[in-house]
């Protein structure tokens, strides 16, 4: 584990520090003042002049740039990511505010999408060309068609609008004054249909690539012996061929993690959910550019840190990667 550790972190210590930079070089590469270019033009005709004060002061903007980059990574470093002069409060105490929703919904979609994905799959290859296998296959290959914010949009329609059978927007039912366990169960309903909107949009994919892993795993000559041996079919099936399926889909899931979290920012737009994705939608009509920036920030680190927990588990599926080279 060590090892691993040893050979990864460098490089997604690069990658962050290329973020980083980006992140710091985009708005002064717009003609104009830098602290203009960050927080738009409309924000500095309202900004107090012991505000913007504060803000070439803390960003050095009215230095070299080589200062400035310094001083924007001791900001950083700091949780520094600015001032939303929108929410009159730090960026990234207003991001935080709206994280644990995200969390909440890509956290849920994820588990439910992976779990479902990977044991339909292997079910589906263990049977192949069996009824079973014919109908999972032809329904989710029918189901990668369809974008997950249109799957949110039909359902909104359908099980909102005509059935009423959920809520159509928010996290919670205004002033309802719920405690304990009702409270619960109002989160729960108004996280039903943007969270099964996105475990069908990506339980398909997981799906797929489970089943193609476990059609191929299967005639591998361990699985023969396995049976040779009088192992439970149960036992070969999930044991033997099932966890060896598993590696392409955590590799899977690692690429498709940052496109699990633009799905989401789309999705909590449609059903008004309070996460990352509404506050980027209303920072894009205020022109908060130092909320746009910041989101952007923490969703690229947040997919950094994702896949490298992803590279240890690595280590724990297939423990013959903790010597490769």
């Amino acid at each position: 584990m060590r090892s691993i550790i040893g050979r990864n972190l460098p490089t997604y210590f690069a990658a962050l520090l290329i973020i980083l930079s980006l992140n710091f070089i985009l708005p002064r590469m717009m003609p104009g003042d830098p602290l203009m270019a960050i927080y738009g033009e409309e924000a500095l005709v309202a900004m107090t002049p012991e505000l913007k004060a504060f803000l070439l002061r803390s960003f050095a903007l009215d230095k070299p740039i080589w200062e400035q980059f310094f001083a924007y990574l001791y900001q950083m470093g700091r949780g520094n990511l600015g001032f939303s002069y929108y929410h009159s409060a730090p960026t990234l105490e207003v991001i935080l505010g709206r994280v644990p929703w995200t969390i909440l919904l890509i956290g849920s979609a994820l588990i439910l999408s992976t779990t479902f994905g990977i044991l339909l799959g292997i079910e589906s290859g263990w049977r192949r060309g069996k009824p079973l296998d014919r109908s999972l296959l032809s329904g989710f290959m029918a189901l990668t068609g369809f974008p997950d914010f249109f799957l949110g949009m039909v359902f909104l329609l359908v099980f909102g609008v005509s059935l009423g059978f959920f809520p159509l927007s928010g996290s919670l039912t205004p002033y309802s004054g719920l405690s304990g366990l009702p409270l619960l169960f109002d989160m729960v309903r108004h996280l039903i249909l943007p969270v099964s909107a996105l475990t069908l949009g990506h339980m398909a994919g997981t799906y797929l690539l489970t089943r193609s892993a476990m059609v191929t795993v299967l005639r591998e000559p361990y699985i023969l012996s396995a049976r040779a041996k009088g192992l439970p079919e149960r036992v070969i099936c999930y044991r033997h061929a099932g966890r060896n399926s598993l590696l392409p889909v955590v590799t899977r899931t690692g690429i498709w993690l940052g496109r699990i979290i633009t799905g989401t920012l789309f999705i909590e737009v449609i059903f008004a959910y309070p996460g990352l994705g509404t506050l980027t939608y209303e920072a894009l009509l205020a022109r908060d550019y130092a909320v746009l920036q910041g989101v952007l920030l923490v969703v690229a680190i947040v997919v950094l840190l994702a896949n490298f927990s992803l590279d240890l588990l690595y280590a724990r599926i297939d423990p013959r990667i903790q010597h490769a080279h």
